[in-house]
């Protein structure tokens, strides 16, 4: 494999663990380091956000959904590039209440190949 990432952190949040590990193994597999995390609140108590490149999240999580995590990390780091991944398109009328972010949307079932293009292209 070849580095393409340059040692960059791809943060992978989803309270499915199935989900989590097809992430995990799929941005492996095209050498990003990745932290993952069942939840939003343990990302944010994990104390990694200032050490990630990239945030990808669930939006329908419970607790925490991935709407609101995304208004607190921006609100620590707006720059940091986010991936929001749903199962319910529906939930997407709610995108336009994050206002302006750098922030990329994909519905499941998504292909591998244009997620690993989109981490490129944020990172």
């Amino acid at each position: 494999m070849t580095d393409r990432s340059s040692g960059l952190v791809v943060a992978v949040v989803d309270d499915d663990q199935s989900i989590l590990r097809s992430l995990e193994y799929l941005l492996e597999s095209a050498d990003y380091p990745v932290r993952t995390f069942a939840s939003g609140a343990a990302l944010l108590q994990s104390g990694c956000l200032p050490n990630i490149d990239c945030l990808i999240s669930d939006i329908d999580m419970p607790g925490m959904d991935g709407f609101e995590l995304l208004r607190v990390v921006h609100a620590a780091r707006p720059e940091l590039p986010a991936i929001l991944l749903t199962a319910y398109p529906e939930t997407l009328k709610r995108l336009p209440l994050l206002g302006e972010t750098n922030t990329r949307v994909f519905t499941k079932p998504f292909d591998g190949k244009e997620l690993l293009r989109a981490v490129s292209d944020v990172l």
